[in-house]
């Protein structure tokens, strides 16, 4: 009985991973895992599975695919690898784990799930990283894994270890990308900005009077020098906010869960929207909000406004935890700021009356 069974779970790796091929670097995408899943239970003879990856541009562990799950179920599932055991067990033995009552396996706010007497995690893991997991059952019912299934599952793990790898290469190389365009940026600057702009200091600097076309080329020379300066600063000088697929509420939803220990308060003004392309930007400076606020801080209180000011989109993060031996902000929040720049928009941070504030101001094409 076991051939068969690895020849279908070799079958779906092949089809799989053809279809990664197919699609532009780091483009995987939600659909790709949803199937990884659904092959998943086919192979594994499972009637529902959940894969679960870190994402990096969110600093959390979020479900990516499924099958079988009902999707609001799936959006309240989060947790640490620290509060769970048996994704610990998984990852650092590299094998399938199988548990028949939840007890103390998974986190205490799971653990008297109703209908579930057996369920297994399957390290999604590769070349010693440990990446996520897919946790599956069949429909709460008490089972026993074949070894067939067993290795099955196990070798479908590593095909969404592979797809995440991708992902992780490319946003690795991107980054790489970003670093020699800077340097090239800083070359270009010094070479044809600052050069222009140190002969005009040295016209303007001489104690003889200037002439009417000495006075022309020093200003013809400021005139290339800001075109250039212009010319340069228009280039992206930091990398794009992924697009996670949610909405800032879902995404502020899902935050709080994360970090249940914040006491959060919302204001967000009747009828306002996020506009247009800047989804990813907002919620990656709301990620980084509440990470400093839950890192760097004791807030009683972190409140987030949403509202509309003077023709423009302001998304407001504070908490009035900020420690006397705040240093500043870190490199998230510095390159969110760039990022906002390029978007023609401003982002603003640092203590105010008491607070760490967190601003993000976007004009809006109507206002």
């Amino acid at each position: 009985m076991a051939a068969p069974a690895r020849t279908d779970a070799l079958d779906v790796i092949v089809e799989l991973l053809a279809e990664l091929d197919r699609r532009p670097a780091g483009m995987e995408g939600p659909g790709f895992y949803d199937r990884l899943c659904t092959a998943f239970c086919s192979v594994g003879g499972m009637q529902r599975a959940g894969l679960l990856l870190y994402d990096e541009a969110r600093k959390l562990v979020v479900p990516v695919g499924s099958h079988g799950i009902d999707p609001e179920l799936l959006r309240d599932i989060y947790g640490t690898l620290e509060e769970t055991p048996i994704a610990q067990v998984a990852l650092s033995e590299d094998r399938v784990v199988e548990i028949s009552g939840l007890g103390s396996w998974v986190p205490e706010r799971y653990a008297d799930l109703p209908g579930i007497e057996t369920l297994t995690c399957t390290p999604v893991c590769a070349g010693g990283r440990w990446l996520g997991v897919i946790f599956a059952d069949r429909g709460g019912a008490h089972f026993e894994l074949s070894e067939a299934e067993r290795e099955a599952m196990w070798t479908l793990g590593k095909t969404a270890a592979l797809a995440a790898s991708v992902r992780i290469a490319t946003t690795q190389q991107g980054r790489a990308r970003l670093l020699e365009e800077r340097i090239d940026l800083a070359r270009e600057i010094h070479e044809r900005v600052v050069q222009r702009l140190f002969g005009v200091s040295l016209v303007l600097g001489s104690e003889h009077p200037l002439s009417e076309e000495a006075r022309r080329r020093c200003a013809d020379e400021m005139h290339e020098a800001l075109k250039d300066l212009r010319d340069a600063l228009g280039r992206p000088l930091a990398p794009r906010a992924l697009d996670t697929g949610a909405t800032l509420r879902e995404e502020l939803d899902r935050l709080g869960r994360h970090y249940k220990d914040l006491r959060l308060e919302l204001d967000w003004e009747e009828g306002v929207d996020v506009p247009e392309g800047i989804e990813p930007l907002a919620q990656s400076v709301l990620a980084e909000g509440l990470r400093n606020a839950d890192k760097h801080a004791r807030p009683s209180t972190v409140r987030v406004g949403v509202s509309r000011a003077d023709g423009t989109f302001v998304l407001e993060v504070r908490n009035d935890g900020v420690r006397g031996d705040t240093r500043g902000a870190g490199m998230g929040l510095r390159l969110a700021a760039v990022e906002a720049l390029g978007r023609g928009a401003l982002l603003e941070f640092g203590p105010e009356g008491g607070d760490w504030r967190i601003r993000l101001v976007v004009p809006l094409e109507d206002g």
